[in-house]
């Protein structure tokens, strides 16, 4: 990795009906706030050795479904935009993102990954589970706000400040058997998992709901690129950092 400003990996949506590639723009608006270098990964893409010697940081954006197949769960009526390449794509990913703690954000679909890579699984139609009381999205697929509270004594706690606030939701799906090693870092009102961290992952930080959404105009939800920017240029700085040794899960199991 070069001196410099670190370079983000952000993961994009599959070809659309244009024949392209796409990511919203406030994706790569927030790393560039926070002094990063985007870099597009679509899906589809293998060469994740040479990604993962040049680039110091990922997000894992939001988007479409993740396939039920791969953590033992159900074709549900609403689940949509399931995209093979880009599922094989981020476990790839992720699978390296844990061995080589590389510092990550991992937003909406992303932190759902981040469950199932470890073995957990996910509820395929949030209103199913808690009701619609709280909103996560407005019909048809439109991003609202709600409430998210931090659990006390989590590094994502400590990152924030704030205990709560109000977040941006877009989403229909959520985490329900946490994966290993896992701790949960936030909920909103109706129990629903809001985010989860791996203590002993050097960086990282899986939010349910959108900060590129509001993290123009709210410093808060903008400190966590500046935060995840700013992990990626200590990790670059620093020789001592054990990146590149395997982590190792709570049952002493490679990832």
């Amino acid at each position: 990795m070069a001196a410099g400003p670190p370079l983000i990996g952000i993961t994009s949506y599959g070809r659309n009906e244009e024949d392209k590639f796409s990511l919203p723009a406030n994706y790569v608006a927030s790393v560039r706030r926070a002094g990063g270098i985007p870099v597009l990964l679509p899906p589809g893409e293998t060469a994740i050795e040479e990604l993962f010697a040049r680039l110091d940081g990922i997000v894992l954006a939001g988007g479409g479904d993740i396939d039920p197949e791969l953590y033992g769960g159900s074709m549900h009526p609403e689940v949509y935009m399931v995209d093979p390449d880009r599922d094989l794509l981020e476990l790839s990913l992720t699978r390296r993102i844990l061995s080589e703690r590389l510092p990550t954000l991992a937003i909406c679909r992303g932190a759902q990954m981040i469950n199932v890579a470890l073995g957990g699984s996910l509820h395929e139609h949030l209103p199913d589970v808690v009701g619609e009381e709280i909103q996560h999205r407005l019909p048809p697929r439109e991003p609202t706000p709600h409430g998210v509270t931090l659990v006390e004594g989590t590094s994502l706690a400590e990152l924030m400040v704030q205990t709560s606030f109000d977040a941006a939701s877009w989403h229909h799906q959520a985490i329900n058997r946490v994966g290993r090693g896992l701790v949960v870092a936030a909920h909103a009102p109706d129990g629903t998992i809001e985010a989860v961290e791996l203590p002993g992952h050097k960086w990282l930080h899986a939010v349910q709901w959108h900060p590129e959404l509001t993290a123009e105009a709210d410093p808060l939800q903008q400190a966590l690129f500046d935060e995840l920017v700013e992990a990626c240029e200590d990790r670059t700085s620093d020789p001592q950092d054990p990146a590149g040794d395997a982590f190792h899960d709570e049952q002493g199991d490679e990832v």
